[in-house]
Order: C-alpha cells, then sequence, then structure tokens
C-alpha cells in the first residue's frame, strides 16, 4: 500500500513539476536550471562517491560504490541532447555503480542546440577511446544510458562497429529514444513527463541539418546486426514505449541477444526513483545483473 501510494505521488509530482518545463516554449537555458534542481530529488545510495575528471578530454564525473570496482559502465544521461549532465544523473549512476560494481563513466557531452548532430556521438566516442588508453579492453566496458543517451548508447556501438572496432561487453538502455522522426510514437492514457512538442523540437535542435532519420540519429532505422546483448527498460506510461518495442524487435530480427522489459504504470526513466520506488530499485538491480553477467572475468 505504501509503495502504490508513493508511485501516485511520484507520478503527480513529475507530472506537476516537470513535465511543464519540458515544453518547447521554456527556453532551453532555463529548462537546464530548474531540471537541475529537480533531480535533487533522484538521491544516490549512502557510500557513493563522485569525481569530477576528464576522459578522451572530455570532462566526466566517475562514480563508484566498491573499493575494487569490477569493470567500468559508459554511462550517457538523458535529456532530449539538449538538457541534463553527469551531475543531473548522480542518482542513477550512484545505484548503477552499486548493483554492478563498476565504476560509472558519465560524461558531459556537448549538448544542442549550441552542438547538433554529430558532436554528443563524437563526445561519446571519444570518452570510450579515452577509457581504453586508460588501460581497460572493451569486454570490460559496458555502455549504458537513458532516452536521449539510450539511443546515444546504441548509435555509437553502430559508429564502433562499423569502424570495426571492438565493441563493449553489453548495452543497457532505460526508455531509449530511438526514432527522432516521432512517427510512431505512443499515445498513453497517462504520460506524466513528456510532452510531444517538446521532443518534436529537442529532435530538431539536435538533428541541426541532418535527417532525423539518420541511423546514428535515430538507430531503429539502422543496421543492429552484431551488436552486444541488450537490456532495455521502459515504462508503459510514456510516449517512448513503442521506441522501446520496436528496437527490441529491429535487435531480435538481426539476431541481438535482446530482453525487454517494460514495467506496467510507470513513466519515463522511473530508475531516477531507485532507493525510493522498490520497482524502480529491482530495475536497476537487473539492470547491474546485466551488466555483470557480460564482462569479461
Amino acid at each position: 500500500m505504501l509503495q502504490h501510494l508513493l508511485e501516485s505521488a511520484l507520478r503527480q509530482t513529475m507530472n506537476r513539476l516537470v513535465r511543464p518545463v519540458l515544453n518547447p516554449t521554456v527556453p532551453v537555458p532555463l529548462q537546464r536550471r530548474i531540471v537541475r534542481q529537480a533531480y535533487r530529488s533522484s538521491i544516490p545510495p549512502k557510500g557513493a562517491k563522485f569525481e569530477a575528471t576528464t576522459v578522451g578530454g572530455i570532462p566526466v564525473t566517475r562514480t563508484s560504490f566498491s573499493i575494487k570496482p569490477h569493470g567500468a559502465v559508459l554511462y550517457l544521461h538523458g535529456g532530449g541532447y539538449i538538457i541534463g549532465s553527469s551531475s543531473t544523473h548522480r542518482g542513477i549512476t550512484g545505484h548503477l555503480a552499486k548493483t554492478s560494481n563498476c565504476s560509472i563513466v558519465t560524461p558531459d557531452y556537448r549538448l544542442a542546440p549550441e552542438f547538433p548532430f554529430p558532436a554528443a556521438l563524437d563526445d561519446a566516442e571519444a570518452c570510450w577511446n579515452g577509457l581504453l588508453e586508460q588501460g581497460l579492453k572493451p569486454e570490460q566496458i559496458a555502455v549504458a544510458g537513458d532516452s536521449a543517451g539510450g539511443g546515444l548508447a546504441v548509435a555509437l556501438a553502430m559508429r564502433l562497429r562499423d569502424k570495426q572496432q571492438s565493441l563493449p561487453a553489453s548495452l543497457t538502455v532505460f526508455s531509449p529514444w530511438v526514432d527522432l522522426t516521432q512517427e510512431q510514437l505512443y499515445e498513453p492514457e497517462c504520460e506524466p513527463v513528456l510532452q510531444p512538442s517538446w521532443t518534436s523540437k529537442a529532435a530538431k535542435l539536435y538533428a541541426g541539418k541532418e535527417s532525423l532519420s539518420n541511423p546514428l540519429i535515430s538507430p531503429v532505422f539502422g543496421d543492429l546486426s552484431g551488436l552486444p546483448p541488450l537490456l532495455i527498460q521502459v515504462g508503459s506510461q510514456e510516449i517512448l514505449l513503442n521506441d522501446a518495442e520496436r528496437l527490441a524487435e529491429a535487435a531480435n530480427r538481426q539476431d541481438v541477444e535482446t530482453r525487454l522489459e517494460i514495467y506496467n504504470s510507470l513513466w519515463h526513466v522511473f530508475q531516477v526513483h531507485s532507493g525510493q520506488l522498490d520497482r524502480a530499485t529491482k530495475a536497476m538491480e537487473t539492470a547491474g545483473e546485466h551488466i555483470k553477467r557480460h564482462l569479461a572475468g
């Protein structure tokens, strides 16, 4: 009963405080400031440690929980490619560090509209290469991300494969945004977080002069063959449900080991409430197990 009440309260909080800010009429700088404050409600576990540093020339936050982490996760934050940072995602990365027993490296990749595609992808690749330069092997690194960061994680793996480079041990994506054309958006009865008008504007700001159907912008239109094992988690109360389902279908068609988890009555990137909401905590535990299972050693 208490968890049911908490779910209801969190849903109302997202609907009343976050959703109105994610509006195309709100200037992007103001969105960034307000969302930065809103993410204060996403609380990392006690014992999580955060270090500001650089990897591959990209500013990052390195999150750790274990004294001896087993491998690393390159975590790409969400925010429609226009908002968000490694600081806003400390709750998620703290809990993922705990459940995966990994060091979580979250780059502050460049954001649109100041830096449209392919800036974010270039920065993600630079950070990946930086981890390799630090001595980690590809099979010791997983890649994960939420929302736009989930799409970016898949795009990064596709780019590495196309360059015939070694791939990460696994991919984990929360509510991935993988079709920026928005031609097949889901229409749930309740959507507590996202507005299609906001995601549409963010998509155009990110794509710049590129086509929204470019596979490195909208990976659902790309060749997913040869990608590493993929875990997809999504809520049933979000407009990106179809994105997640179509990504899973495309990956399965191309023989990618894929697991799709749909959490009924939960919303976009509900994992931000790990440590508070039991189902979010459980989802993060599942993500951690997926990462650990596929890391070398």
